[in-house]
């Protein structure tokens, strides 16, 4: 559960002593966040003109506009209507409103009125990793060797940020390379907090409904709904392996023993050839040595059991090289053909988990794992969502 409680009557809410409109009291719990008006974002965008679309997903779509004080920015407008939608836009807010970090989206304000959501981010020139590097034909984009460590080494401190520093901790639950914007210079900023979840330093694990995308979930998130911060460890260890290898985690397109990135990388590993999985269009121009390293740290943050993986801030350690990568340490990963038979195994006998862990107790609140339809096919190669 997170830590946010909303009211649902209405109330009125004046916006600089100039504007008054109806908004629902759902969100009168807002602190620290600007608050923009429709009119405002409306002209920001030229009418929302889809010549200013510059994203889309399952919640709304982005747009890039122009605010009155000059400043550029990205307009995440959420679809009407979208109960669980609402509930992301809630969470977003209340969650990155009051941090910031040089690897985090930084969040303008937001606008509410009517049935109007919308989100007003800074904008971010090179839109995401899914797009850029992981976006084949659709992207003319190259990366150098240079460029993959630092966005590696950024997204990992964003993360040990979040898990870390601030308090209560933070578990981002859908780390993905559509989630990891770029900007002009590719450094790399950790979006999209809709589905993040709160933990108290004395929460071992929270039992939820699934929720993520697939090939980026942890065995034991997507099978028990035990969510921890090893989770989002375990997220982190995918795009690791996307980035060095510049291919998605999925991809069916290609021959069965190849379709499912994880796997590959562990056979790999097994025979003595992970460096083989590195991208070929890098030309052979990469550090080796490094290039070793990070793929056994995207295997030891992907491994089954969560209590083997790293901590974030070990990760990045790791990746700088203040902290040796111990290759024993290395077990098998928790690998996608295993969790969906798990997953298949356990809503046949109808099991479901049970509350917040404390102490390594779970509390007498459930909360019933269900996943969603969406979440857990094979939609596409990547998905392209903010």
């Amino acid at each position: 559960m997170t830590c946010f409680s909303f009211l649902f009557s209405r109330k009125k809410k004046t916006f600089s002593g100039e504007h008054t409109v109806e908004i629902d009291e759902e969100v009168s719990g807002i602190q620290n966040t600007k608050m923009f008006t429709y009119k405002e974002l409306k002209m920001a965008t030229g009418n929302f003109h889809f010549s200013n679309k510059i994203g889309s997903g399952g919640f709304g779509i982005v747009y890039k506009g122009t605010l009155r004080d000059g400043t550029t920015a990205a307009i995440k407008v959420l679809s009407a209507g979208s109960n669980q939608g609402v509930r992301e836009f809630l969470t977003e807010i209340n969650v990155v409103a009051d941090i910031e970090h040089e690897n985090l989206v930084e969040l303008y304000g937001c606008c509410v009125e009517g049935k109007h959501r919308i989100l007003v981010y800074s904008y971010l020139e090179n839109n995401s990793l899914a797009q850029t590097l992981l976006g084949g034909r659709d992207s003319s984009m190259q990366f150098s060797w240079k460029a993959r460590r630092n966005i590696c080494i950024g997204v990992a401190k964003g993360l040990a940020f979040l898990h870390e520093e601030v308090r209560p901790h933070i578990v981002h639950r859908d780390i993905k390379a559509s989630n990891i914007l770029l900007d002009k210079n590719l450094n790399p900023k950790i979006s999209d907090f809709g589905l993040a979840k709160l933990f108290p330093d004395n929460t071992t694990h929270i039992s939820t409904r699934v929720t993520g995308t697939i090939g980026y979930l942890a065995p034991e998130y997507a099978v028990r709904g035990q969510l921890t911060r090893k989770a989002d460890i375990y997220s982190f260890g995918v795009l690791l392996l996307e980035i060095v290898s510049g291919r998605c985690n999925t991809n069916r397109r290609l021959p069965v023993s190849e379709q499912f990135l994880l796997q590959r990388a562990w056979n790999m590993y097994e025979c003595g050839k992970l460096l083989e999985l590195v991208d070929p269009l890098l030309n052979g121009e990469f550090d080796d040595e490094e290039a070793h390293k990070f793929l056994k740290i995207s295997l030891l943050c992907t491994q089954d059991l969560s209590k083997l993986r790293p901590s974030m801030s070990q990760v990045v350690k790791m990746l700088m090289g203040e902290e040796v990568v111990n290759d024993q340490n290395i077990s098998k990963p928790g690998l996608l053909s295993d969790i969906t038979t798990l997953r298949d195994q356990k809503n046949k006998s109808g099991n479901t988990s049970e509350g917040t862990g404390r102490g390594g107790n779970s509390s007498s609140s459930s909360e019933n794992i269900t996943v969603s339809n969406a979440t857990m096919t094979f939609n596409s190669i990547f998905d392209r969502s903010n």
